[in-house]
């Protein structure tokens, strides 16, 4: 899949002017295209996207995907903090989270939020602090049974969710205990561009919904198949196609649903990376150049502002603007400012001769890029821009500043 902008250098040129490399840059137009194909591939289903917050906490951002039919998938008090500044409350928020202090539970209840538990012992301490509500979901660990991807691994070594048995001791205790509604949710893969891994969750809920009803008499309002559709970070991948994802969930549901009379099911999901990873980028500029046993390019961005790469050794693309159709016959290490030899961009990347000046794109870095930034070396996280579908460019996250890094200390006691 080639790589493209929805930018010209040009562009980016008169956006400097008045906000200085290094920042993030989302583009509206396609975010919103990509959530009107999935909701399209899931039409013929009860179904709904709960965007997960944590990808790119930006209240913008949201208030795009709520205008699209997006609800928000929160595992903290200040995300379910910023769903209320933009309106978003109630069962159009679904609060997944894992050793969770009582004051997160109490602030998701208090926005009736769908509060999916982790953990068989968080019911009692649910209880102690907020009390059971009408609805509520767990998490499925499915152990053995099932086979996680490269990114989660094997499901017996993660930290998150119930056992099998636990889910029919947790559902049994939950509605005798008063709940009413319930829903069951399983996260067993990230960055995931195989669908079939995504069906495969799907047939397994659809098949423990049956075994829910059969042995328990309840009958799930939805599952919850949560995220891990990938991103295609490399020209070489191809994108999950999300009308084919949807159309395979739809043969499975036909199979194992609607005969067995647990029709209507409703089905929920919880992407965050594929919803805004493609559609976000990190600008930055060349400002040095370094010849020693190989050769460097040194930017003004930096490990802070997109981790991936230095602490996954994650690829991102990287297009040097103006140079899109120059010829990749240089070989550099593109590399940032912080103190850790990981900090790198790229490592041995084919690239054009790129010069003290130029502008470089880094591609798909709209979730997970500005959200996991950091500020060791006294690193400022950068600035958030929106491309309008209009063309205007909008601020919405200024850059940080030194007094917003020392706000937490008092000078005057030194």
């Amino acid at each position: 899949m080639k790589k493209t902008l929805p930018f010209s250098k040009s562009k980016i040129q008169e956006i400097i002017k008045t906000h200085p490399t290094p920042f993030h840059i989302y583009e509206e137009k396609g975010i919103r295209q990509n959530m009107r194909t999935f909701l399209k591939a899931f039409e013929w289903a009860d179904f709904k996207e709960y965007f997960a917050v944590k990808a790119t906490p930006n209240p913008y951002l949201m208030k795009i995907l709520k205008e699209e039919g997006c609800g928000m998938d929160c595992s903290s008090a200040a995300e379910l903090a910023l769903c209320e500044k933009v309106g978003i409350t109630g069962e159009d928020i679904m609060f997944s989270s894992n050793e969770t202090p009582a004051y997160e539970y109490q602030a998701a209840a208090r926005l009736g939020a769908v509060i999916n538990l982790d953990d068989i012992t968080h019911i009692p301490y649910l209880e102690k602090h907020c009390g059971i509500p009408e609805v509520i979901s767990i998490r499925y660990n499915p152990g053995p049974e099932r086979t996680g991807n490269a990114i989660i691994g094997n499901p017996v070594e993660s930290k998150y969710g119930f056992t099998k048995p636990q889910v029919f001791e947790g559902l049994k205790l939950l509605r005798d205990k008063g709940a009413k509604r319930f829903g069951v949710h399983c996260f067993v893969i990230s960055n995931e561009l195989n669908r079939q891994s995504y069906v495969e969750t799907a047939r397994m809920l659809f098949a423990l919904a049956k075994e829910i009803r059969d042995t328990l008499g309840i009958q799930l309002e939805f599952i919850n198949l949560s995220g891990g559709i990938g991103v295609a970070y490399r020209p070489e991948d191809e994108p999950v196609d999300l009308l084919a994802l949807g159309a395979e969930i739809k043969a499975a549901y036909e199979e194992l649903v609607i005969p067995n009379g647990l029709h209507p099911l409703g089905i929920r999901s919880e992407c965050g990376r594929m919803v805004t990873g493609p559609y976000g980028f990190l600008i930055t500029e060349a400002i040095h150049e370094k010849h020693i046993y190989k050769e460097y390019i040194g930017v003004d961005a930096c490990m802070a502002n997109l981790m991936r790469p230095g602490l996954y050794g994650a690829y991102h693309h990287i297009t040097v603007l103006g140079k899109e159709d120059a010829k990749s016959d240089q070989t550099y290490d593109v590399v940032g400012s912080l103190c850790e030899n990981n900090d790198k961009f790229a490592i041995d990347r084919r690239l054009p001769k790129i010069e003290p000046g130029d502008l470089l794109a880094i591609h798909d870095a709209g979730a997970h890029g500005h959200a996991m930034g950091f500020n060791y070396n006294g690193k400022l996280r950068s600035a958030e821009l929106l491309l309008k579908e209009d063309g205007q460019v909008q601020q919405i996250r200024r850059a940080e500043t030194l007094d917003d890094l020392f706000a937490t200390l008092d000078f005057s006691k030194l």
